[in-house]
């Protein structure tokens, strides 16, 4: 039997058939479900970037590091609960593409963002409206086909043209937003500094520093098998 608080990680075994984030070149960062996951007892002390890049999510403060429940990772906002990179930022200088699987319990909570350089961040301010902000700038994109409080798989691209479009399980918002500058991300649920700290679970994370429509099919359809 394993101690409480004895380190152990978690490897999936489990692939899906046909696409994989992997096979992008432009990968920037996986978090994949249930892989890499390295626990602290039942807590997440680490969540492994499955790209070649090494963008590890780490916990070390143990009373801040998130719960791992049912195969998904699960942020307590009242506990300030956040997974943060050691080293450089993720940077989004033009077109990207955020997948992500997740189930907030709250709303004004932040999904990816900086906890050392201010005004960088993905939030889920109410169940209808997204919030990116970059550079000090920001765009509120409006929810017009589901709920952002709810059990979902959100696409969020950016084209070259700087256009903004949100997809909740699969459907393109109507209102799109145009937002430049650099999206920098260091943390999984906090922006600068330890603000808006996310509530519910996230159990995917993939981050690509570009976008087609090919890959957005392929992101979401992806995100629906989990």
């Amino acid at each position: 039997m394993l101690a409480l608080k004895q380190a152990l990680s978690l490897v999936s075994t489990n692939t899906l058939g046909g696409w994989q984030p992997s096979d992008e070149i432009r990968l920037e960062a996986w978090y994949k479900n249930q892989t890499g996951i390295t626990l602290s007892g039942s807590n997440v002390k680490s969540w492994a970037d499955s790209s070649s890049n090494s963008f590890d999510m780490v916990q070390l403060t143990e009373t801040e590091q998130p719960a791992y429940n049912s195969g998904a990772i699960d942020f307590d906002a009242s506990a300030f609960q956040s997974l943060q990179t050691t080293g450089a930022d993720i940077e989004l200088a033009g077109a990207f593409t955020l997948g992500l699987r997740l189930f907030p319990d709250l709303n004004n909570v932040i999904v990816l963002g900086d906890n050392t350089t201010s005004n960088e961040f993905f939030k889920i301010t109410s169940s209808t409206k997204l919030r990116f902000k970059t550079d000090g700038s920001q765009v509120d994109i409006i929810v017009n086909d589901g709920d952002l409080s709810a059990d979902n798989y959100l696409v969020i691209t950016r084209n070259a043209s700087n256009l903004v479009t949100l997809y909740i399980n699969g459907v393109a918002q109507t209102n799109t937003q145009t937002l430049a500058g650099t999206a920098n991300i260091d943390a999984i649920g906090v922006r600068a500094t330890d603000a808006n700290p996310y509530d519910g679970t996230i159990s995917e994370i993939q981050i690509f520093d570009t976008e087609s429509t090919e890959l957005t099919a392929n992101v979401n359809t992806y995100l629906s098998n989990l």
